[in-house]
């Protein structure tokens, strides 16, 4: 028996009111939503060993600090300093002129570390337990903090990239942090299109989201749903349920609770389209004394994965063709089913 015909929906242009953005849902240009996938596993993992594998730290840049403190070769997480990195913590900061006109250059001044989040080679990080994922986000916290002592910083960006097309140069599953001392024009428009929001409405945008048929899953902490606006095919955002700015003000608690739930959607998305590449972002708020963003502010996770490639329109115009509708791609993640 044929299968029926999924009637077509016509295009939408929707206002991303987080990063102040337009996306357009194409759903004519693609298949089934159900039938995405990706094409083949983003990175083989055919090596058994590599500078990130226990036995091997001598082959790394030198270590920040290890999870636990005091172990020795059973170690679970390091912190280290990228042995390529795309700044340089040995340069003297130069402060940015604010009252420049034109090209602007100054030391690439920065900090650039990578979270090797297991010392065993294989294990992505969707294979650990959730108190596991959540000790990663813990020294990802740590390091946060650490950095926060140097006046010359004002933004943290933690991210990790799965797949050697989202830009991942190592099959061990590690992710980075990088320190500037810039605040990215990407995140001070997402700041002032929250601000803005907040000035309108009198509420912080991720508080006022009602997820309804865009929600995934929940955790007592934290809830995850495809965004009204996604910019990619079946993107994920993890957002915590109660209001704060900055990541590291995480604790303990509801590190393991995000743990859980991060796992969660990386084995759902995993299962579902077939290991994609993937780019995971935390988007928190920069170091500053101005306190009058925190009502506004409010950090999260994204998960894009790579699904298709960005064209000239996307590139000319910044606005994105996503051809999943997000409430299609929320209700095949939401019905994907995990076994224990």
């Amino acid at each position: 028996m044929a299968e029926a015909e999924t009637p077509k929906r016509s295009p939408e242009i929707r206002k991303d009111r987080i990063h102040n953005r337009w996306v357009l849902f194409s759903p004519a240009r693609s298949r089934r939503p159900s039938d995405f996938k990706a094409k083949s596993n983003p990175q083989p993992n055919n090596q058994r060993e590599c500078p990130f594998c226990a036995g091997h730290e001598h082959e790394c840049a030198p270590e920040i600090f290890r999870v636990p403190e005091d172990s020795t070769n059973d170690w679970k997480i390091r912190v280290i300093q990228n042995l390529y990195p795309a700044v340089s913590r040995e340069l003297d900061f130069q402060n940015t002129p604010g009252t420049v006109v034109g090209d602007v250059a100054v030391n690439g001044f920065g900090f650039h570390d990578v979270v090797i989040e297991s010392p065993a080679h294989s294990v992505n990080l969707s294979d650990l337990l959730p108190a596991q994922v959540g000790e990663v986000l813990l020294a990802s916290k740590k390091r946060i903090e650490q950095l926060r002592n140097c006046d010359s910083i004002k933004y943290v960006q933690v991210f990790k990239n799965h797949g050697a097309s989202a830009g991942a140069s190592m099959s061990h599953s590690h992710s980075q942090i990088i320190a500037l001392p810039i605040v990215p024009p990407t995140v001070s428009a997402r700041l002032d299109s929250m601000t803005e929001y907040f000035q309108q409405t009198g509420k912080c945008s991720l508080c006022d989201i009602q997820p309804n048929e865009l929600l995934i899953d929940e955790s007592a902490h934290f809830i995850s749903l495809v965004p009204f606006a996604a910019t990619f095919a079946f993107e994920i955002w993890i957002i915590p349920r109660d209001h704060s700015s900055h990541f590291h003000e995480i604790d303990s608690e509801k590190a393991i609770d995000l743990g859980g739930l991060l796992k969660l959607m990386l084995l759902k998305m995993s299962l579902q389209l077939n290991n994609p590449p993937f780019n995971l972002l935390i988007h928190t708020s920069p170091f500053q004394d101005d306190h009058s963003y925190a009502p506004s502010t409010h950090w999260f996770i994204q998960i894009a994965p790579h699904l298709s490639g960005v064209g000239g329109f996307e590139i000319a115009t910044g606005c994105y063709i996503n051809p999943v509708f997000p409430e299609d791609a929320a209700k095949i993640l939401r019905e994907v089913r995990i076994s224990n």
